[in-house]
């Protein structure tokens, strides 16, 4: 099936969409919409810029995965990975600090499975490490409310996760 969409398709990916949200109400709107249409096994490349939403990004993609309420999303720049029960189990990981080697030791071989959805941050520090069905995220800053989000993925439901943000 191809994409409907006219854009110049990275290798490996059949479809991408670019959304620009002018809230951060929107971005998790958007996440949400996002998380609403994962069916387990999925893997979340979020890519961008310090303050770009990422975090902000994954708490949505959390709200529609139905986590527990009394779980807070937070970054795991420290931790380097936090596991969310919810209707599919979220391994949230973060790259930041880490060399592209070191991404190996973190077990994430364990999760790649239809009970987990795995979503990780600076994602572009080690990309060739992940694959399967993914889900790559760009975040842009716009401005102070507004970011440009492009979503590509070798899935064919992108208009899906979509269809209720903004």
């Amino acid at each position: 099936m191809s994409c409907p969409y006219n854009y110049d398709f990275p290798k490996n990916y059949t479809c991408s969409r670019e959304y620009i949200s002018k809230s951060p109400q929107e971005t998790l709107a958007f996440g949400s919409s996002i998380g609403k249409t994962l069916k387990g096994g999925e893997i979340i490349l979020l890519s961008g810029d310090l303050g770009s939403g990422k975090t902000l990004l994954t708490k949505g993609i959390a709200m529609g995965v139905d986590i527990d309420p009394t779980n807070m999303v937070v970054s795991p720049s420290f931790t380097l990975m936090n596991i969310y029960k919810a209707r599919l189990d979220i391994i949230h990981v973060d790259l930041y600090r880490l060399d592209s080697d070191d991404v190996y030791e973190l077990g994430l071989e364990d999760f790649m499975d239809r009970e987990h959805v795995i979503i990780v941050e600076w994602a572009e520090r080690s990309r060739d490490f992940f694959q399967g069905d993914v889900i790559d995220i760009s975040m842009e800053y716009l401005s102070e409310k507004e970011r440009k989000i492009l979503l590509k993925t070798n899935l064919v439901r992108p208009d899906e996760m979509i269809m209720h943000a903004g």
